[in-house]
């Protein structure tokens, strides 16, 4: 059974600066491995500790537990500038449609802008934890994918040319903080989960979990692998864009999250930030073939929302 491998970041890690190409040729290979043999990577030694990961998790913690009422006027799909952005309640979201609701709440930091409404009461400075994340996210996912570029012997900048407009209402790219409350056997309805099988939508996905076990990962021999949480990496995978841009070098690796053995009361967290192409950005196959027809990013991303959430 393929595991899925831990590859040192630490040539490239944020804060390096005066890197060549050159330097990046052995973590290149690396990467290249992983994502066409698993389509998830663990990094370690990226320059995101976890310190930061826990600062993150503990203010997203007091969030969740806040009752109802103090977050549906933070709710996803209130924001007329974004429609991401905002608090997903438990149940609402199926990321496996042939499944019921995701047994897990989110929040999701798709604008970072000042004038829209940001939880303040109980969870003093969240806007700027959450955006401070974001940012840090969004520089390292550029790294990765710089690597992945020369992985593929392609112009070290091509992947990067369709994410500059990160943190702006012209890209979508999303910093979503996941809680997984205590399940209560008696009222889980058949088939249900934490979160059902899929796999996610733009480039690809920086995830930080704690300690808690579910996650699980399908290989390409159509097993699924526990992928549990190691302390002071960062979990990378592809996602669906990524796969068509690559014409299937690249793999979009599908994983979910399963319950927790009956009377195990544990509640689970994790952060990911998914990364995704400028709105406008039209996906090509980047080695020149048909394998898929051009989409641009927001026509895909949409999509795939109303698969998620059109059951309600």
């Amino acid at each position: 059974m393929a595991l899925i491998p831990v590859v040192d970041f630490n040539v490239y890690k944020l804060g390096t600066s005066d890197v060549t190409d050159k330097n990046l040729q052995g973590l290149s290979k690396e990467l290249r491995k992983a994502f066409t043999e698993v389509g998830f990577v663990y990094l370690k030694n990226t320059g995101i500790d976890q310190k930061e990961v826990d600062h993150v998790m503990d203010i997203s913690k007091k969030f969740f537990l806040l009752p109802e009422e103090w977050k549906k006027p933070f709710s996803r799909g209130s924001y007329a500038n974004n429609c991401n952005h905002g608090w997903v309640s438990s149940e609402t979201e199926s990321l496996n449609p042939r499944r019921p609701g995701d047994l897990k709440e989110a929040f999701n930091t798709a604008s970072l802008r000042t004038d829209i409404k940001w939880p303040s009461d109980g969870v003093d400075r969240f806007r700027d934890i959450q955006v401070g994340f974001f940012l840090r996210c969004k520089e390292l996912a550029l790294r990765v994918l710089r690597v992945m570029a020369l992985s593929l012997g392609l112009d070290p900048e091509v992947f990067l040319k369709a994410h500059s407009h990160i943190g702006s209402d012209e890209n979508v790219s999303t910093l979503r903080v996941l809680y997984y409350p205590p399940v209560k056997a008696g009222s889980v309805k058949e088939g249900q989960i934490r979160c059902g099988e899929h796999s996610d939508y733009g480039s690809i996905t920086l995830l930080f979990q704690s300690q808690e076990a579910g996650l699980q990962v399908l290989n390409r021999k159509g097993e699924f692998i526990s992928a549990p949480s190691i302390p002071g990496t960062v979990m990378i995978n592809i996602a669906d864009l990524m796969q068509r841009w690559t014409s299937d070098v690249f793999v979009s690796a599908v994983h979910r999250v399963l319950l927790p053995p009956v009377g195990d009361s544990s509640t689970r967290q994790s952060l990911a930030f998914f990364m995704q192409p400028d709105n406008d950005a039209i996906i090509t196959c980047c080695d020149g073939s048909d394998k898929y027809p051009p989409v641009t990013s927001a026509d895909y991303l949409l999509a795939r929302f109303n698969d998620s959430y059109g059951r309600k």
